[in-house]
């Protein structure tokens, strides 16, 4: 909360803290807070700042009714308006309040700085005099009876020349409800008060201030690496919400529609360009909670958003950020000393404007950064200029000036590079929720309020630029809109183009000292991206490269992964890290199974059952496209027992079809009985081990040469054996043939023949045994 009566930064005079404890009031202390709203010239130029704490010199009349103001018609006033004002009170109490009546009260003078009108809807509690007098007169609102809990609408109509304004400035402006309460019904007091601020431009001052605003289409990160088989390569999108957001009456949407209508300078991310043309050619696929993959719904939506948008931007000045709007202070404090991370945003930067052309059919510009809330450092610095910007989009509160007036937005900060100071009071007017009419109205008058402020400071004509929050709601888009037409009715400003702005003469007295490291937000880095974020990324893009190598169209790897790499350093992260985490790890773990998909095929034992054969090793492509340089090794973990063409190992180049397996035979020799193990593992062209190795055992199970030559000898030996038995017999056959007939030619009975051998005769007892020695593997009986 703001001092009630002390102007912003100042604290309470002991005087009146000693009038306050002594009771006697309340006439000198509206006097005193009067002098202490008199801010130096320091004051006057600083930026926004937290307000001090509650007062201590107001009047206890913060009050039992609040008090909206929902819309102020026209925001600046002149000679010859008529003002209307639309509000709501509501009686907060448990009591009903009588003989209420609604004022509108306007300050006695303008307001004299830019830190007097920022104070002004920070005090919350009515200070007589300090709040101005009551219009008064018929241009008032009168309830017989404020009910508890119950809201009444009102509508005052007054003329510009009843107003009793003054010279040309920015007045303090409100609405009070005074009546009177159950504990006090003798007197009526203030029971509430909502303040603004309004212009009064009685005549046209002439326009002192160009002012170029900046419209972003930014969005979150939707699609992911994945993609389709088919030939289009159908993108995987995290979710189908960017529909929501593109569909008539969606943010997107608003933002477009409201643009159109504008004087305004574009700043595009590329990514989102992409995603919406994706959805677009009616491809995608979309993520569901429970892990399916269905079909995406909102073609219709895509093409008719881009239309509008091809419409809107066309002929206009158009701005792109590096393809997913990368968080420039998380890469300049943790991850630029990360191997690659520098190359990352380079390529984010590169295939900007041809995204943007390849979409929308409109040239961009690549030459800007815009670090998160326009704060710089000297590391921000670098980085933004080593992707090849040569201007960096900043903040007057990051780049602060000592003096009276604001300066124009560029200056040169060293080494060609130009800053870009947007103002902070006009870039953080639509932040917050604006959805409620009052909330969106304050802003706007605060806003007018700033620029009316600027132009009269100096009589000099000077470039302002205003840079909002990168994704605008809806309603701050509608009120982002509102002021400006606004400001284009006005007498005071002209729209600019940013590229005009940065042409024009620096103001030499303004600051072009880069804040040092010790001076960046606490609050803004520790929702930084960490190191390990731009590690992981890093070993992504080297298990892209080896992937790569391999790939017959690697186009269809590479530029998905490359822009899914770009989104995983996206600004949007930001608060949520968790999300951010799972994404990246995601992205590697599809990598890694396409690059799985490439793979040797398990063996089983191998037999050798002869001396030399050939044993295959099987390549499977599952992969859509097919695969070269690769190269397959076979290796002997024993070539003294197991060889691979005559050496350890033994290499063939692989080229596999999409979807095919390919089986490459290698020739082995073994020079000994028993199990050897194999290893087979792919190699990329460099040398680099590809995938998993495979091994397997190869069991040798023919003998080798000597026992050859044993067994040879065995059977040679065999062989003489039974020749040897064979002429024994024969020599033995011969004499028992000479014996038997010598002896017939003895006794005289060589013409009588033996009887013939019958088959029922009985045979000898033994057998006839022979003198010589048994041959050798001969069965003897003994």
């Amino acid at each position: 909360m703001a001092q009630a009566a002390d102007f912003q930064g100042m604290s309470s005079s002991p005087g009146r803290r000693l009038l306050r404890r002594t009771g006697a009031v309340l006439a000198g202390a509206p006097l005193l807070a009067g002098f202490l709203h008199l801010p130096s010239a320091e004051q006057a130029a600083a930026a926004p700042a937290t307000a001090p704490a509650a007062s201590e010199a107001a009047q206890d009349a913060s009050g039992p009714v609040s008090v909206s103001l929902d819309r102020v018609t026209p925001g600046v006033v002149s000679e010859g308006d008529t003002l209307t004002v639309s509000g709501t009170v509501t009686n907060t109490a448990r009591q009903a309040v009588t003989d209420a009546r609604v004022d509108l009260r306007l300050g006695q003078a303008p307001l004299q700085t830019r830190s007097a009108i920022d104070g002004v809807s920070r005090r919350t509690t009515f200070q007589n005099g300090v709040d101005g007098n009551p219009v008064g007169g018929k241009y008032t609102t009168a309830f017989d009876r404020l009910e508890p809990k119950v809201s009444q609408p009102f509508t005052i109509t007054v003329p510009a020349d009843e107003l009793g304004l003054g010279q040309a400035g920015v007045y303090q402006f409100g609405a009070s409800v005074s009546g009177r309460t159950a504990d006090q019904p003798w007197a009526e007091q203030v029971l509430g008060i909502q303040r603004t601020v309004l212009p009064w431009q009685p005549e046209d001052q002439g326009a002192t201030t160009r002012t170029t605003f900046l419209w972003p289409l930014i969005s979150e990160v939707r699609m992911t690496a994945e993609t389709g088989s088919d030939e289009q390569q159908s993108p995987v999108f995290l979710d189908d919400s960017l529909a929501a957001e593109i569909a008539p009456g969606g943010r997107l949407d608003r933002m477009v529609a409201l643009g159109d209508q504008l004087d305004i300078t574009w700043v595009l991310d590329p990514d989102l360009l992409a995603t919406v043309d994706a959805m677009a050619n009616g491809s995608y696929e979309v993520k569901t909670e429970d892990g399916r993959v269905v079909a995406g719904a909102h073609r219709d939506e895509a093409v008719r958003w881009l239309a509008k948008l091809s419409a809107a931007v066309k002929d206009e000045e158009v701005v792109t950020l590096p393809y997913g709007d990368p968080d420039l202070a998380s890469i300049a404090h943790n991850g630029r000393n990360v191997s690659g991370t520098l190359n990352q945003l380079k390529e984010a930067t590169d295939v900007a404007a041809g995204t943007v052309w390849t979409v929308l059919h409109v040239k961009a510009s690549t030459e800007y950064a815009w670090p998160v809330e326009g704060a710089l450092d000297p590391a921000i610095k670098n980085v933004s200029t080593s992707a090849g910007a040569d201007k960096i989009i900043t903040r007057s509160d990051s780049l602060r000036d000592d003096l009276a007036y604001t300066p124009s937005a560029a200056r040169p900060i060293g080494g060609g590079t130009t800053a870009v100071v947007a103002d902070a009071w006009l870039s953080t007017a639509f932040e917050g929720d604006l959805a409620r009419a009052e909330s969106s109205t304050l802003a706007v008058q605060q806003f007018l309020g700033q620029s009316v402020a600027i132009s009269q400071q100096s009589s000099r004509e000077r470039d302002i630029v205003v840079a909002p929050q990168r994704t605008p709601s809806a309603s701050q888009a509608q009120a982002m809109a509102e002021a400006l037409t606004a400001l284009g009715n006005g007498g005071w400003a002209a729209p600019q183009a940013l590229a005009d702005a940065v042409e024009a003469d620096p103001d030499p007295r303004a600051s072009s000292r880069v804040p040092p490291a010790s001076a960046y937000p606490s609050s803004l880095r520790k929702k930084e991206l960490p190191r390990e974020a731009f590690e992981q990324i890093a070993q992504t893009q080297t298990k892209l490269n080896n992937f790569k190598v391999i790939l017959s169209n690697e186009g269809r790897v590479v530029i998905p992964f490359g822009r899914a790499m770009n989104r995983a350093m996206a600004v949007s992260w930001r608060g949520h890290a968790a999300a951010a985490r799972d994404y990246r790890a995601d992205v590697k773990a599809y990598l890694d199974d396409l690059a799985d998909q490439v793979s040797l095929i398990d063996k089983s034992e191998t037999k050798l059952s002869g001396h030399s054969a050939t044993i295959p090793v099987t390549v499977q492509n599952n992969l859509v496209q097919g695969v070269e340089g690769l190269v397959l090794r076979l290796t002997s973990t024993n070539p003294s027992r197991l060889e691979i063409n005559g050496k350890k190992y033994d290499e063939q180049p692989i080229t596999v079809s999409g979807g095919h397996s390919h089986s490459v035979k290698f020739t082995t020799s073994a020079n000994a009985n028993g199990p050897v193990n194999v290893t087979a593992q792919l190699y990329t062209e460099d040398g680099r081990a590809y995938g998993r190795q495979v091994s397997f055992v190869v069991r040798a199970t023919e003998v080798t040469a000597t026992v050859m030559l044993v067994i040879g000898g065995g059977v040679l030996i065999l062989v003489l054996a039974g020749f040897r038995m064979y002429t024994q017999r024969k020599r033995a056959a011969a004499r028992g043939e000479a014996e038997t007939a010598a002896a017939v030619a003895g006794d005289g009975t060589a013409d009588a023949p033996d009887a013939p051998e019958q088959a029922s005769d009985p045979g000898p007892d033994t057998s006839a045994e022979s003198a010589d020695p048994s041959a050798t593997g001969e069965k003897v009986d003994r």
